[in-house]
């Protein structure tokens, strides 16, 4: 397994939280492990304004660091559309989001969820940009929205749903995005990473959570990646080489990134 996780190749992070405090005293010594690894692209995600802005700075910094911006459901209760409006003018914002529903947590209000992912839906259309979907225990309530405003590009970052959902997913033309979990030995994945479409597949760590075996526990940097494509190596049956490369080919035509 080390040998094949050493190859040499290119892959695009589409979901990282670098902006964390987890990461404030060797933030520059994780992005060096990202370049040793392979790690060409990171895509930093924001939940809220703070998170957005943090995102778009560290974005402005690194030349190959973009960023979505626009609030968690958790946070959709300070949803602020003039700051958001402002920040989707920066050329460093290549998505909106994370936003979406949330029913595992109870921190907001579902009805607000809904109203606040339905205007980021309409402003990545307005804007036209992709939008970054968290949707956890709100299968029904979430494909319902999307499928009334019929975005064209969206991706369920930390897929973690049933066939009967990537189905659904999948015959949208929207893509899913796989971190992590699918290294735990109570992953129930492996059929639906099987069923995804090869051109409908990215990948994320959504660090600092979900680290993979061997580093389940602990704190997830975008250099873990390669344990992700060697496990969906494993499971769809290609060479790990040719699953980083279609992903991040994925990624940079979902994000309209140029090579």
């Amino acid at each position: 397994m080390q040998k094949r996780i050493n190859e040499n190749m290119k892959i695009f992070e589409t979901h990282a939280h670098l902006d964390s405090h987890d990461f404030d005293k060797d933030r520059g010594l994780v992005l060096e492990r990202c370049r040793k690894a392979g790690v060409e692209k990171i895509m930093n995600i924001g939940c809220n304004a703070e998170t957005s802005e943090k995102s778009l700075l560290l974005a402005e910094k690194y030349d190959n660091m973009y960023c979505a911006v626009g609030w968690h459901p958790n946070d959709a209760s300070t949803f602020d559309e003039i700051a958001l409006r402002r920040m989707l003018k920066h050329p460093k914002v290549k998505a909106i989001g994370e936003t979406g529903l949330d029913y595992y947590r109870q921190h907001t209000p579902h009805a607000v969820q809904k109203e606040v992912f339905e205007k980021h839906i309409i402003l990545a259309k307005e804007f036209q940009l992709p939008l970054v979907v968290h949707n956890r225990q709100a299968d029904g309530d979430c494909l319902q929205i999307l499928e009334k405003h019929k975005p064209e590009l969206v991706v369920f970052h930390c897929f973690s749903g049933d066939i009967n959902m990537a189905q659904q997913v999948i015959g949208n033309g929207w893509m899913l995005s796989f971190t992590g979990t699918v290294t735990f030995k109570n992953s129930r994945q492996d059929d639906v990473i099987r069923l995804v479409p090869a051109r409908q597949m990215m990948i994320e760590t959504d660090c600092p959570y979900l680290a993979p075996v061997p580093f389940r526990g602990k704190r997830n940097e975008p250099s873990y990646l390669r344990y992700v494509v060697e496990k969906l190596s494993e499971i769809i049956g290609r060479p790990p080489k040719q699953i980083a490369d279609v992903t991040y080919k994925n990624a940079l035509r979902f994000f309209a990134i140029s090579e």
